[in-house]
C-alpha cells in the first residue's frame, strides 16, 4: 500500500476511523484494531521518512559549519590538555 500513497491514489491526510463495536468493547481493543489499521495503511513509514527530511543546504554554509565545528573541536581538545574539563 505505501507504492500506492506514493503515487497519489491514496491522500496522505487520509483519516483512519474506528469506531467502537458495542458499549462492552474494551479500549484496548479499539487501540488494537486502530494500531492494526495504521500498520495496514503503510503511512507509518511515509510518515517518519517525511520527518527526518531535512532540506540541501548551500555549499557555503557546509563549509562554515564544518569551519565551526573544527573550531570548537580544537577548543575541547585544548581544554583537555590543560585539564579543564
Amino acid at each position: 500500500m505505501c507504492s500506492e500513497v506514493r503515487r497519489g491514489i491514496i491522500p496522505l491526510n487520509m483519516a483512519i476511523k474506528v469506531t467502537r463495536k458495542d458499549q462492552s468493547e474494551a479500549n484496548e481493543n479499539i487501540i488494537r484494531r486502530f494500531n492494526r489499521k495504521v500498520l495496514q495503511s503503510g503511512l507509518m513509514p511515509l510518515k517518519k521518512s517525511q520527518m527526518r527530511f531535512a532540506k540541501p543546504i548551500s555549499k557555503r554554509e557546509r563549509r562554515l559549519k564544518a569551519i565551526i565545528r573544527e573550531a570548537r573541536k580544537a577548543e575541547k581538545t585544548e581544554r583537555i590538555k590543560l585539564g579543564l574539563k
